[in-house]
């Protein structure tokens, strides 16, 4: 299908089940919450085919470009009907699951998240590395029965809810670093594993830190070629920082008109104003580029970076200027409403972290993009 063919239709068919798909609870969400509704979303969706649209066919998609997702999300977005962090994980795991899961393994697990039977998460960080990928020790040491796992991961979203997990583990000696590690899919429900979740400063409990001992992983979960793992984490990391940022950005629009309908007229200066709109549309416009760009075959790699910078940069904008507007709701209303700014306000101070932080996404920009001197 045709993106010219799918809006309509898409749109058609939501403005129909927008109750059907609208979150039944009312008081102030917990985690929980928010995870059970996003499955009944996405359920609805793949069972009517959208979800399925923009994935190749043999992972159970119906085709068709990217753009379909990116279209999907936004219009989610816009009706206020999911979550844009919980929403966009499948576009961040299925396609680096689809590049180098075996084929039986995508196949059948692919479908599972995109319908919303199962939660991923994604094993990355370590107490002691943060966005240091290069310096992770959560080791994988092979055995006649498969990979047996000890470490520890930490801020792995999700992880209390997740099915599975993509995991980096180090396979070679700590002083290889990126080229001695290697990525698998984990069970979570494997003996061995066990996750702590820790409640933010916004209140929920997204992260946990999630601990392996002597786990035992089948070669088959083995996601590309043994300690070539940091392939598989570059070509994730580009999604996780482009185009689910696109659902990103539909969220702060909303977000940003709607504090404009709510605040007191004179409330905010109008040149802050204009300045946080200016961001808000100089994100939007460079995550269109990346979309269009990956639609048409285009190689996501290290210019996702300024995407990454960029959303940080206006969502906490657009915070800062609801913490203005909205102040008494934002530090002492208990109503649903102020308790869901409050937590968006405290959850936009992680926007320059989550995701790899600003320091090293303009790192990354400094000596890849701009060849201001090597990684080393």
């Amino acid at each position: 299908m045709e993106l010219e063919e799918f809006k309509p239709a898409l749109d058609a068919w939501l403005d129909e089940n927008t109750a059907l798909l609208t979150p039944s609870h009312t008081g102030i969400l917990t985690m929980e919450d928010e995870v059970s509704h996003m499955a009944h979303v996405r359920r609805h969706l793949f069972d009517a085919g959208w979800t399925r649209y923009g994935w190749p066919e043999r992972v159970g998609g119906l085709g068709g470009s990217g753009l379909l997702r990116a279209y999907l999300g936004e219009s989610l977005m816009r009706r206020d009907l999911a979550e844009p962090g919980i929403y966009s994980m499948p576009e961040v795991m299925a396609p680096t699951m689809i590049d180098f899961a075996r084929a039986d393994v995508a196949l059948e697990m692919v479908p599972r998240l995109l319908r919303g039977d199962e939660v991923w998460c994604q094993g990355f960080s370590e107490p002691s590395t943060g966005s240091n990928l290069g310096s992770l020790s959560c080791r994988a040491e092979r055995t006649e029965e498969g990979w047996r796992v000890n470490g520890q991961k930490v801020w792995t979203s999700f992880a209390q809810y997740a099915a599975r997990c993509v995991l980096l583990t180090r396979t070679g000696d700590q002083a290889s670093a990126h080229r001695g590690i290697t990525a698998l899919f984990v069970d979570m429900d494997t003996p061995g594993i066990t996750v702590r979740p820790f409640e933010t400063m916004h209140g929920l409990d997204e992260f946990s830190e999630v601990f392996f001992d002597n786990v035992l992983v089948p070669f088959d979960r083995t996601l590309g070629e043994e300690n070539k793992g940091w392939a598989v984490a570059m070509d994730l990391l580009p999604y996780e920082r482009s185009t689910s940022l696109w659902h990103k950005a539909a969220f702060l629009h909303r977000r940003f008109d709607t504090l404009l309908k709510e605040v007191e007229p004179g409330a905010l200066d109008p040149r802050r104003v204009g300045e946080v709109a200016q961001l808000l549309f100089a994100f939007r416009s460079r995550s269109r580029a990346t979309q269009l760009r990956l639609a048409s075959g285009g190689h996501l790699g290290a210019e996702t970076s300024v995407d990454k910078v960029l959303v940080a940069t206006a969502e906490q904008a657009v915070f800062d200027l609801v913490a203005e507007g909205l102040a008494t709701q934002v530090t002492t209303g208990d109503d649903p409403i102020s308790h869901r700014w409050r937590s968006e306000f405290l959850y936009s101070r992680a926007a320059t972290i989550y995701g790899g932080t600003a320091e090293i996404q303009r790192n990354i920009i400094a000596r890849r993009l701009l060849d201001l001197g090597s990684d080393r």
